[in-house]
């Protein structure tokens, strides 16, 4: 019988050789991947650099684990985080969703500026009308495209705050000078539009429900603004911008309500006489020039809140596998599709059934001059209420990055979060700042075409710089002369609007226009 060495081992079947799936490295190097079990146990590129893996491992090895850490995390697989973006409003919550990024484009998107829009339409006609709306809605879903893509362009850096992007793209200096005027002027001018247009509003629900026949003691026009505000600070007490998505919600859902309201009730009755569709003709042409002008710029000022898409889009979860521009983007399409919704058939609408006979108040002034008799008190009041909803929500989401700026200034001299006390004390004083601001300005809810064209940058021309600065396109290409065409009409159509909208302020006597309390 043979003898075997006894070292010999039994001999075991090969089994077929199974080929190892790979995936591409950041430095483009094909790399074996780990096989997938379970969904929960799924492998990451840090899954390996967990302390539970590194305990039994020596010091050599584990500090060449770190060291690949430390480069994932500066080719952006994990986002390094400032400590202090847990304190401030903006980034103290990052659970967002897509759901949430269509609430808030919504509520930011659809407002009182709507219903300018016919008034516009009352000087550039039926077709310069519609062509500027349409040019100006998707240039501006082009650059709100621009800004998603732009919140995470450098690996393991989050812009959160559009003055962030722009110091990246313009230097921290020319940055601060460039945004920081029109952004404050859109969140803080818009706040206190909103005052103005929230307390006359109310003024207006009340007269409707009371009826000609009330004998109580109305209130004055400054005392509605005051009840405005008052509501506007209590809600404000929510702490971020996570906490405010139920109201941006309702926000967007009075707005898409009273806008439909507003042009079917318009286009269901009867058209007042002596209608008119031609553009409004004024005695020089100089004069019509500068008219046209303040026309356009009050179809920009339509398109507002792209100061709000890097914050909004900062309370969202970004990993490497889920960046955050992909639910920001599915939200943000959701919103400009009902955006559109309600921005044409306003415009198309409210010049249908108006003309040139459009009042400068804009379609809910023209409602309730041309049709309070027609239409039941219960039905006007229903609208009225509605757009008050609409600016108390508004007012929330546009005061967000102040009472951010606030608070970040707090933290950065104290170095710890703002109490209670604090942040409510911040809230307050910069309500009742727009309140005296809106009781000195009255007329400032009449200036969209000059709120048009100083604002116009940020949302028009800015993210176009912004996009050949940080991206840059290989020079002379489509690309990049796209871009920089696009930015540099942005900023001559806002210096033109600006113009048209000052020249509008002067002629229509708004600056004799002070407020006389009754």
């Amino acid at each position: 019988m043979d003898e075997r060495p006894e070292t010999e081992l039994i001999s075991i079947p090969a089994t077929p050789r199974m080929s190892t799936p790979e995936i591409l490295t950041p430095s483009g190097q094909r790399s074996p991947r780990a096989k997938e079990a379970k969904s929960s146990n799924a492998w990451t590129p840090t899954s390996l650099i967990s302390p539970r893996f590194l305990s039994p491992i020596g010091t050599p090895m584990k500090r060449v684990l770190v060291n690949m850490k430390g480069y994932l995390e500066e080719v952006g697989h994990l986002t390094k985080l400032n400590p202090q973006d847990a304190w401030l409003p903006i980034t103290e919550s990052r659970n967002g969703n897509a759901h949430y990024a269509a609430f808030h484009n919504l509520n930011a998107g659809v407002g009182f500026q709507a219903l300018l829009l016919p008034v516009a339409f009352a000087y550039l006609g039926w077709s310069w009308g519609i062509l500027s709306l349409t040019i100006a809605y998707c240039w501006q879903l082009y650059t709100l495209w621009i800004l998603i893509q732009l919140h995470e362009a450098v690996p393991g850096k989050r812009y959160n705050r559009y003055l962030e992007l722009a110091q990246a793209a313009f230097g921290e200096r020319l940055g601060v000078w460039l945004a920081l005027f029109p952004t404050v002027y859109l969140s803080a001018g818009t706040a206190t539009a909103l005052i103005l247009i929230g307390g006359e509003t109310m003024k207006l629900f009340f007269q409707i429900v009371c009826g000609p026949t009330c004998t109580s003691n109305p209130l004055t026009t400054v005392e509605w603004y005051l009840v405005f505000t008052s509501l506007s600070i209590v809600l404000s007490q929510l702490p971020n911008l996570n906490s405010i998505a139920g109201l941006s919600l309702v926000g967007a859902v009075t707005a898409i309500t009273y806008s439909t309201m507003v042009w079917l009730l318009s286009v269901t009755h009867s058209r007042p006489p002596s209608l008119s569709y031609q553009p409004l003709s004024l005695p020089s042409p100089s004069a019509s020039a500068f008219s046209v002008l303040n026309a356009l710029g009050i179809v920009a000022f339509a398109f507002r809140g792209h100061n709000l898409v890097l914050e909004i889009q900062a309370t969202m979860p970004s990993t490497f596998k889920h960046p955050a521009h992909v639910p920001m983007w599915k939200g943000a399409k959701v919103a400009y599709f009902f955006i559109a919704m309600c921005l044409f058939p306003v415009a198309i609408g409210g010049f249908w059934a108006y003309g040139n006979l459009m009042p400068s108040g804009g379609m809910l002034t023209a409602l309730y001059a041309f049709h309070s008799h027609d239409i039941s008190r219960a039905v006007l009041a229903l609208t009225f209420l509605l757009v008050v909803f609409n600016c108390l929500s508004s007012f929330q989401i546009y005061s967000m990055p102040v009472f951010d700026s606030f608070e970040a200034g707090y933290t950065s001299r104290t170095n710890r979060p703002c109490s209670i006390w604090v942040r409510s004390g911040f809230r307050v004083f910069y309500g009742f700042v727009n309140f005296f601001i809106g009781v000195a300005l009255p007329f400032l809810s009449s200036l969209a075409g000059l709120l048009g064209g100083l604002t116009l940058p940020v949302t028009f021309a800015y993210p176009c710089f912004m996009w050949v600065l940080i991206k840059k396109p290989t020079k002379y290409s489509f690309n990049w002369y796209f871009n920089w065409t696009l930015g540099w009409l942005g900023i001559g159509f806002s210096l033109a609007f600006s113009i048209g909208g000052v020249w509008s302020m002067v002629n229509s006597g708004l600056k004799f226009k002070f407020f006389k309390p009754n």
